[in-house]
């Protein structure tokens, strides 16, 4: 079980409980009203926990899983072992995600106004608002129900904080509109200037970044990432992106829905993202470019040209992904057989 020092457990839940919740067949009927106390993985469970396999290359493991119950594709039923319940769905992942909210929700902030926070007084704070010491909440700002603000997180003014969204410990939001429920995890920067000026030999001078920045719902983005606001037009980030650890969006970004950015990628100003793309870790992508819905761009990738819709890319510059595999095939060959000096 999770640490309760940090976490809610939810549980315990009867196999009947979870299987209507999110949508699977249970391999044993007769077991829908056992009860489990809690969601693990699969080498660690036993009898009262619920696990998953997603991958096949764990089919070995399941063997050996004391698990009571697992999340499992429908093929791999015969594979169970005695005792165990089979939990059936296409997206057995999926399925554990949501398993594993239920064991562990949320928690509800209960509202509180810290007497150390400082609210302006224009400020406009909505129902059921909990605000920690040492936050900032600037003139003109507005907090929808049920924000939540962290220790010393800053709103500057004119910002607007749909409800529910949470602000975690030290963030920063300037300039910005952003929508319901989205979760700000702590150190985050979102609409400090953009990196726009005018270079010249007598010196390089400022551009106005007189932009904003737009962030839909259900947005995450992680520890220490920074979103720069724009030069003219807004930047935008769509509903349901998740955007990872110590992260850089730069300048008119446009971001659609449900893209997925791992931890220290760079995107260039300008640049577009279409809907669902996903972007490896450390990857950088150039100014004025336009990713196409459904791209993926692999780990450390560098993209300097327009991606079609769908296209996976890999490599520096990025190439097509099957283009990058056989380069790496070649090139790891030749440094095998002494052709091409190792590094």
């Amino acid at each position: 079980m999770a640490d309760p020092r940090f976490f809610t457990h939810g549980g315990p839940f009867t196999l009947r409980q979870i299987s209507t919740a999110i949508g699977c067949e249970v391999t044993d009927p007769d077991a829908l009203d056992r009860e489990f106390k809690d969601v693990g993985p699969l080498g660690a469970a036993d009898g009262a926990t619920i696990t998953f396999l997603a991958n096949k290359r764990y089919l070995p493991s399941l063997s050996d899983s004391a698990a009571g119950a697992v999340l499992m594709q429908p093929q791999y039923a015969d594979r169970l072992p005695e005792g165990c319940v089979g939990l059936l769905m296409r997206d057995p992942y999926y399925g554990f995600a949501q398993t594993a909210q239920m064991f562990y929700p949320e928690p509800v902030p209960e509202p509180l106004i810290h007497e150390r926070a400082t609210i302006a007084d224009s400020a406009k704070v909505g129902r059921g608002v909990r605000i920690e010491a040492g936050a900032v909440v600037g003139e003109d700002a507005v907090l929808g129900d049920g924000v939540w603000l962290g220790p010393n997180a800053v709103i500057d003014r004119g910002v607007v904080i749909g409800k529910g969204t949470w602000i975690g410990a030290g963030a920063y939001i300037g300039c910005s509109d952003l929508g319901d429920h989205n979760r700000i995890h702590p150190g985050v920067r979102i609409g400090t200037r953009g990196f726009g000026f005018a270079m010249n030999p007598k010196g390089h001078l400022d551009i106005p970044q007189l932009g904003t920045v737009k962030i839909g719902s259900f947005v995450e983005i992680g520890a220490n990432s920074t979103v720069d606001r724009g030069m003219g037009p807004d930047t935008v980030i769509g509903d349901g992106c998740k955007i990872d650890n110590l992260v850089q969006i730069g300048h008119n970004v446009r971001m659609g829905r449900g893209c997925v950015v791992a931890a220290q990628v760079g995107i260039a100003g300008s640049t577009v993202l279409q809907d669902f793309v996903a972007c490896g870790a450390q990857s950088g992508i150039a100014g004025h470019l336009t990713i196409s819905t459904g791209a993926q761009i692999a780990a450390k990738a560098g993209v300097i040209r327009d991606i079609e819709p769908g296209h996976k890319v890999g490599g520096l510059p990025a190439v097509p992904m099957r283009q990058w595999l056989r380069q790496h095939a070649i090139l790891s060959k030749a440094a095998s057989t002494g052709k091409i000096e190792k590094d």
